[in-house]
């Protein structure tokens, strides 16, 4: 089977110039670990929650913030991203990802399509999800 079968489609995504700020919006609202950065639907890094959480004050959003911890959601979401990450083809067989999970030791891989564009994320949550499904239902 190809990732594009496990992967979620149409992923939340920040730019290079989004603050800090607004990826904690993103993060406070969803249930995920991960935001692709894009540029014209071009991939240019990752942020991992644990990239976010290292870079602001733990006391943002607790009532003894300073005006300076608050300052760190100002930064810039290119000051914190993983650069090239390790990416997957939509097309690209599920042995393919696991390998890259393994070998580059990522938790997330950007899934693109053939002309390089931004189609879906894959986490090892998406392979253990649709593996317990497919021994349920399999």
């Amino acid at each position: 089977m190809s990732v594009q079968a496990f992967m979620t489609p149409n992923p939340v995504v920040v730019t290079m110039d989004d603050s800090l700020g607004k990826l904690k919006e993103i993060f406070d609202s969803h249930q995920f670990h991960h935001v692709l950065v894009v540029e014209n639907n071009v991939l240019m890094g990752v942020v991992s929650d644990r990239d976010y959480l290292k870079a602001i004050s733990p006391n943002v959003g607790k009532d003894i913030a300073t005006r300076k911890e608050l300052a760190t959601l100002n930064k810039r979401v290119h000051q914190i991203m993983s650069h090239r990450p390790v990416t997957v083809c939509g097309t690209d067989s599920v042995q393919v990802a696991v390998d890259k999970f393994r070998e580059h030791n990522v938790s997330c891989l950007p899934v693109l399509s053939g002309q390089e564009r931004v189609i879906g994320i894959l986490t090892w949550r998406n392979l253990l999800k649709a593996m317990r499904v497919k021994k349920i239902h399999g």
